[in-house]
Formats: C-alpha cells, sequence, structure tokens
C-alpha cells in the first residue's frame, strides 16, 4: 500500500523542474477537484497534480515516482464511469489536460494523429473538414479525451456497424511503468510485426503506460444518414426485432433501445411527445448512399412490424440528429430524477438482451431500488441506471450495490461480462475474477509486472 502523507520538498521540487512551478499543483481546491471522476460513490485525494506537456517529460516523472515509490494515475477529462482515474492511493495524478494537439490529418492515408487530451468531439470536427469522420462515438464525445478514449476502450452508438475504440487505433506512443517510451504499431492498416501492444495497450486504463500519441484510422464520411423509431409493448418484443433486424442481412449504424422508465424520463427532459402507453422504444438507423439507407431502413421497418411493433416512424436527416441527441440526453434525463445516479453498463449475447432486462427489473424489485434501463440494443450492451434520493441515503446505496452485484454476475451466467465500454476501474475490480478466472487473473498480473515492474501506474485497477 502507497502512503497518503504530502510530497516531500524533495518529490515536489523533482517534479517542478520537469514541467515549471505553475504545472504542480497540490493546493487544496486542485486536489479536490481531482479527488474525484464521473463515477459516483469513488472519492480519493491525490498528493499532487502534475501537467506535463509531452512525453519526455512524462517518462521523468514516472522516474521521479519509481524513485521515490509514488502512484502515478493518468487522466483525461475524468469523465469515465468506472472510476478508473480515481487516486484510490494517493500519488500523483497526470493530467493530459495541455496535451491537446492535432498533429496531422493524413486525407491520403485516413488517418489523423493527436495527442492523448484531445477531444473526441475536436477530432470529428477537425476530420470533418477533410470529409472524413472517426468512427468511435461515445455518449461523453463532447468532453472525453481521446487518450481516456483509448485507455477504456471506448464504444459508443455505432458499434455495432463500425466497431469500438481498439479498431481503429493504428500506433500509440506510450511511456511504462519504467519510464521508457515505447512507439507501437503506426501509420500502416495492416502490420503483423510481433506481439500487438497497440491492443494490449488499448483498455488497458493507465496502468501499462501512458498514452502520449495516437495514431488513429478515420473512415470517409458517409453520404447520408436515415433513423427509424419504433414501440413496441415490452423489452421482449423490441428483442425479437434486433433478432429479426440481424437476421434479415442489415447491419445498422445505430441499433438503442430505451425502457419505459428511459422514455418517461426523456420526454420530460426534451419534450419529444413519444408514445405514452409503449413498454420499450427501439431507435435503429442507418448511414451510407441514399439507396442504400432507403432499403436499410425499409427493411428495419418491415422486421419491427413483424414482431409485433406498435407504430415504426421513419425519418431523414434532421430526425436522424434530433433522436441521436435524444438517446444521449437519456443519463441527463434520468439524472433528473434524484440527487444520485449510478450508470452501470453490462453486456450479454444479442439473443439474451429481454432475458437480461426482465432479469435486471426483478432484481431491482428485490433489492428495492428502482433501475431504469437503456443500451445498444445492436451489440446486447445494457446500461442499468439507478437513481436514489442522496448519496447519504447509506442503506439505499447499500441495496443499489448489492443489486449491480447481481446485475454483473448475471450477465456472466448468461454468457456476458461485467462491462462493454465502460472500463473496469475500481468500480468494478471486485468481479473481474469472476469473470475472467483464476488463470487469466494471474496472466494479467504477470503482465502487469513487465510493463510496470514496480507498480506505480494506476495501482488498484486492472492487473493488481
Amino acid at each position: 500500500m502507497f502512503s497518503d502523507r504530502s510530497l516531500s520538498t524533495n518529490v515536489l521540487r523533482q517534479l517542478r523542474s520537469v514541467v515549471g512551478d505553475e504545472n504542480v499543483r497540490t493546493d487544496p481546491g486542485v486536489l479536490e477537484a481531482y479527488a474525484r471522476d464521473a463515477t459516483p460513490l469513488f472519492h480519493a485525494y491525490p498528493q499532487a497534480v502534475v501537467e506535463p506537456d509531452d512525453a519526455p517529460q512524462i517518462a521523468e516523472i514516472v522516474r521521479i515516482a519509481v524513485e521515490h515509490r509514488l502512484p502515478v494515475i493518468p487522466r483525461g477529462s475524468g469523465s469515465n464511469l468506472c472510476a478508473a482515474t480515481s487516486a484510490q492511493q494517493g500519488g500523483i495524478v497526470l493530467t493530459t489536460a495541455r496535451m491537446r494537439r492535432i498533429e496531422e490529418i493524413a486525407p491520403a492515408e485516413l488517418l489523423a494523429r493527436v495527442q492523448p487530451g484531445v477531444t473526441t468531439a475536436a477530432l470529428a470536427k477537425a476530420a470533418g473538414e477533410h470529409g472524413l469522420f472517426y468512427p468511435p462515438d461515445p455518449g461523453s464525445h463532447t468532453v472525453s479525451t481521446i487518450g481516456g478514449n483509448i485507455a477504456t476502450c471506448a464504444g459508443g452508438l455505432r458499434g455495432l456497424k463500425y466497431g469500438v475504440t481498439r479498431d481503429y487505433v493504428l500506433g500509440l506512443t506510450a511511456v511504462l511503468g519504467t519510464g521508457e517510451i515505447v512507439a507501437t504499431g503506426g501509420r500502416l492498416w495492416k502490420d503483423v510485426a510481433g506481439y500487438d501492444l497497440t491492443r494490449l495497450l488499448t483498455g488497458s486504463e493507465g496502468t501499462l503506460g501512458i498514452i502520449t500519441e495516437a495514431t488513429v484510422a478515420l473512415l470517409p464520411v458517409p453520404a447520408t444518414m436515415g433513423t427509424g423509431l419504433a414501440y413496441f409493448a415490452d423489452l421482449a418484443a423490441a428483442g425479437h426485432a434486433v433478432t429479426e433486424i440481424i437476421a434479415r442481412g442489415v447491419v445498422p449504424a445505430t441499433l438503442e433501445f430505451l425502457d419505459r422508465r428511459c422514455m418517461d424520463a426523456v420526454d420530460a427532459y426534451a419534450h419529444l411527445g413519444l408514445h405514452a402507453t409503449a413498454g420499450a422504444m427501439l431507435l435503429f438507423g442507418d448511414d451510407g448512399g441514399d439507396d442504400q439507407v432507403a432499403a436499410s431502413l425499409a427493411r428495419m421497418r418491415q422486421a419491427c412490424l413483424d414482431s409485433g411493433a406498435l407504430s415504426v416512424e421513419i425519418g431523414g436527416v434532421a430526425e436522424a440528429e434530433s433522436l441521436l441527441a435524444a438517446r444521449r440526453c437519456t443519463l441527463p434525463a434520468l439524472s433528473r430524477l434524484g440527487s444520485l445516479t449510478i450508470l452501470e453498463d453490462a453486456s450479454v449475447p444479442r439473443p439474451r438482451l429481454a432475458e437480461m432486462v426482465a432479469r435486471i427489473d426483478d432484481i431491482a424489485r428485490r433489492h428495492d431500488v428502482v433501475i431504469a434501463t437503456f443500451g445498444h440494443a445492436g451489440d446486447g450492451n445494457l446500461h442499468p441506471t439507478c437513481v436514489l434520493p442522496s448519496a447519504e441515503d447509506t442503506e439505499a446505496v447499500a441495496r443499489a450495490e448489492r443489486a449491480f452485484g447481481e446485475i454483473f454476475r448475471t450477465a456472466i451466467a448468461l454468457g456476458g461480462t461485467i462491462t462493454g465500454e465502460h472500463g473496469v476501474g475500481a468500480a468494478k475490480l471486485p468481479y473481474l475474477a469472476e469473470r475472467l478466472g483464476p488463470e487469466q487473473t494471474a496472466l494479467l498480473r504477470r503482465i502487469k509486472s513487465a510493463f510496470d515492474p514496480a507498480g506505480i501506474l494506476n495501482p488498484g485497477k486492472l492487473g493488481s
């Protein structure tokens, strides 16, 4: 266990000699701001916040940390929902806030080089100026950083058709726990020389290395997009429609679901006039050429009707953007229902989606908590969300935690996993061994030791 005492004058002097006095912060207000990320119920103070602006500075900070046995917690915008950037054992929060340069957009190679502090939205905007787009689309895209997206292998609304973050990371520069700077992968879409260290670093949550630059793949912007909205009596019928859509050879760009509680919250928040009595809603869409999109939407509409949809509506580009914006507002809409909102994620095989939601509803009833569920129907990724009156209601919080523990174990029993896109962090570490088993868990620790022999990088997370 690392010490939580204040850093010595000598350590602070060494850190300031690397990044400058103004970029080493120990004042209480700053430490308070970095004592939490977007994950509720996790609160742990770092001993210092350090803001480097390049890889050599980060390498030197890591070497200082190794010398003094100090944890280093890499952090982007802190928008993660698994306590991945919580300083559970004190130490240095190393923020990439100053590292936000887009180094290059290369249209001829369909790629971009960026520093880790670049937001997803900023990359999307820069790529769009060249007629390109970056497919990974996390709900927090306006604030989340590329470095953070890579560290947690973020997903998003386009995951079924386009994949997730790992599918677009071509190369990384990272600082290991030894202070070494390594460059993995590169500018090539095809490169099988050696172990795939780029994939290994992607999703490692800052426990193996600190990302200092990323080369990511881009795609041409689709010619058009379209979206449909189908209402069902219950989620079982919506789940059947999802199966039918995939069985008919359609791979949608968007296939999202909301249960009744989510629909009510979103409608109260965004005033969309959603169906007043339907038990579930399915948002589907596609992008590409005009004829392709029209054909896809028609096939998805018919699949929904054949699955018992109460009604189906098809919209154009403007309606698609409006509906996608509404889907993104599900979390803030639910957050208005109480002062504490716990958003989780779990994934199950697509055919088990409706069963998993029914199990979640049963678990919520037995533990006497309110849980609304929405998520990515196309890839079986659910976001059960518990709204509580207050974090001070310790009994209700305990009931919610027991409910989520049962939800994670249910997902595993159904052939699924404890997290599809949010990551493990400190929040889900207690369930990781149950998901992976003892052999994989031991292998994670050996990999961690190879990259970070002193164990300073984000301790208390993966591989710890």
